[in-house]
């Protein structure tokens, strides 16, 4: 099976932390450069350093923020122009808890500007480039929401949905420069994002953030939590040659929770 990223390039979104970095981590062991994408310099300085050289490999950062779709475009342009990227990770935070119901306007736009607009554009920046190279890898680390949805996260439930068809439509167009496009879906994982999960659910019922984890820890088949690496092993597996065919899915890594195929 060959899993060699050997001289290919990743840009990896959300890559300072959490699911983001783990991927960007798993792409080097494999042989990739990673360019790393987020907000805070210092956090991505310290997480660059964590990335595997093995294979001689050179990483960079680069920063920016996703509540800003110019910048993202700006920073995308830029890497294009100076490079071929042949492995795009769009992996961004998901937006604050709570009913859809009491959810507002802004709320709705805001999130959807951070992850479908910005998903498309760094896409229509890299491909190109994908296309020459005659490589390409999209990977948008999604949620399970776009099985299921889950509770008391109306907007992020709606738009992981929003990425889910962009993702799916993008598929089928790229699938004849054999460029491929999937979705990873990740369950309950042990990251920042979930810790901040139990605690808005928490304060919002009145009680220990304790309880809420062990409410969802019962949901699980499994009876426990995702790693970050495990998630990333399957991103870091479609990245590779190995997942040529592979195109337009979606796929769970949540420890069986999800109740539908």
């Amino acid at each position: 099976m060959d899993l060699s990223l050997k001289g290919k390039t990743a840009l990896v979104c959300g890559s300072s932390q959490g699911i983001g970095l783990a991927t960007a981590i798993e792409l080097s062991l494999l042989g990739a450069r990673c360019i790393l994408l987020a907000r805070n310099e210092d956090r991505l300085k310290a997480a660059v350093a964590l990335l595997d050289t093995t294979s001689g490999q050179t990483h960079s950062i680069e920063t920016a923020d996703f509540s800003d779709v110019a910048a993202i475009t700006k920073v995308a342009i830029a890497i294009a122009a100076r490079e071929p990227v042949h492995i795009l990770v769009n992996n961004t935070g998901g937006p604050a808890s709570g009913p859809i119901l009491s959810a507002t306007a802004t709320a709705f736009t805001d999130a959807f500007s951070q992850h479908v607009l910005c998903n498309q554009a760094l896409t229509q920046a890299l491909v190109p480039g994908m296309i020459l190279a005659g490589y390409g890898r999209i990977i948008n680390i999604i949620s399970t929401s776009v099985k299921t949805p889950l509770k008391n996260l109306g907007v992020s439930n709606t738009t992981r949905w929003a990425v889910a068809a962009w993702s799916k439509t993008l598929a089928t167009e790229l699938a004849p420069h054999g460029i491929t496009v999937n979705n990873v879906l990740p369950g309950s994982t042990s990251t920042a994002r979930l810790d901040s999960l139990f605690k808005s659910s928490a304060a919002a019922r009145n009680v220990a953030p304790e309880v809420v984890a062990t409410e969802w820890l019962k949901e699980i088949p499994m009876n426990r939590f995702g790693e970050a690496h495990e998630i990333a092993a399957l991103a870091a597996f479609l990245a590779a040659p190995a997942a040529a065919y592979i195109t337009g899915t979606s796929t769970a890594v949540d420890g069986g929770k999800t109740p539908v195929m």
